[in-house]
């Protein structure tokens, strides 16, 4: 199949590509500079100048392809309501162009905003309408489905790791590194799923061939790391001591990163791995950090 790929460049979506050229599909990659081209390019993959604010842009690409995977997003956490309503936005336009195809559609969401009481959030576990959207993909891409879009979510783990992370994981350590000590909120017991990028990138491929309409997969490989664990670490290799910060506390500690630094995302991937075939196989979080790489930066 001819695929295109929004966030191609990024950190997961440069895998996604890499995974799909690998499995002989073709990609059309979005790129927003000259930059992004020639890296699509050196990649083996086609570009296609644009950006998630041009919807037209991005119809013209999903016309020309055989399906979607929707990796981008604009990650500014100071303007996270526009970002997700671009997010919206974009899901929107690439869906009408491929209403009635029942072509492959896969959207990226997470696991804020899921009902957690404590158990293993499952790939059967809806958003809870209650609890305000972080950002709108999952219900954005789901209602395509009636349109005749075989519209799918990869619900992607807190931390997605690899070299070349910038996500939480390295903001903790920034901020460790600032501070002088690392944190977590309250007892830390509250837990993190992870996923190696290259696992992930593989399960976006299995979900293109294999996937169903309207199904819920989960990019999930370590279920349930506690936050304290992470900071012990990030403590350990940065010879800073581990403390608590109370949740009246975490706001000046952590910044923009405190709602995530307290959340419990706690998830299994069971229900996709039996579906799609797909098995982790790549180094857990835990053994990536004491690689050491995060900490060489």
């Amino acid at each position: 199949m001819r695929i295109f790929v929004t966030g191609a460049t990024g950190f997961v979506g440069s895998a996604v590509v890499q995974e799909l050229l690998g499995a002989g599909h073709q990609v059309l990659g979005l790129a927003r500079s000259e930059e992004a081209v020639q890296a699509l390019t050196a990649a083996g993959a086609q570009a296609h100048r644009g950006s998630l604010n041009d919807l037209d842009s991005l119809q013209r690409a999903v016309a020309e392809t055989d399906g979607v995977i929707h990796c981008a997003f604009i990650h500014d956490f100071t303007q996270y309501a526009a970002a997700a309503e671009a997010d919206r936005c974009a899901i929107e336009a690439m869906g009408a162009a491929l209403t009635g195809s029942n072509r492959p559609f896969i959207a990226t969401s997470g696991f804020a905003g899921l009902t957690q009481n404590g158990e293993l959030l499952t790939e059967e576990d809806a958003r809870n309408a209650k609890v305000p959207a972080m950002r709108h993909s999952e219900d954005a891409a789901l209602a395509l489905v009636p349109q005749g879009v075989r519209a799918m979510v990869v619900r992607l783990a807190a931390s997605v790791h690899d070299a070349g992370d910038h996500g939480f994981v390295p903001t903790l350590i920034s901020i460790a590194r600032e501070k002088g000590e690392a944190a977590y909120v309250g007892d830390g017991h509250n837990r993190w799923p992870a996923v190696h990028r290259l696992d992930a990138a593989r399960l976006y491929r299995l979900a293109l061939e294999k996937g169903v309409a309207g199904a819920r997969y989960h990019g999930v490989a370590d279920e349930d790391i506690p936050i304290r664990t992470i900071a012990e670490v990030i403590g350990r290799h940065l010879s800073v001591p581990v403390v608590s910060k109370s949740p009246e506390e975490a706001g000046a500690h952590f910044g923009w990163m405190a709602g995530f630094a307290g959340l419990d995302l706690a998830a299994s991937s069971a229900l996709t791995q039996q579906r799609l075939g797909w098995q982790p196989t790549h180094k857990s979080l835990l053994a990536d950090l004491e690689q050491g790489d995060y900490f060489r930066h």
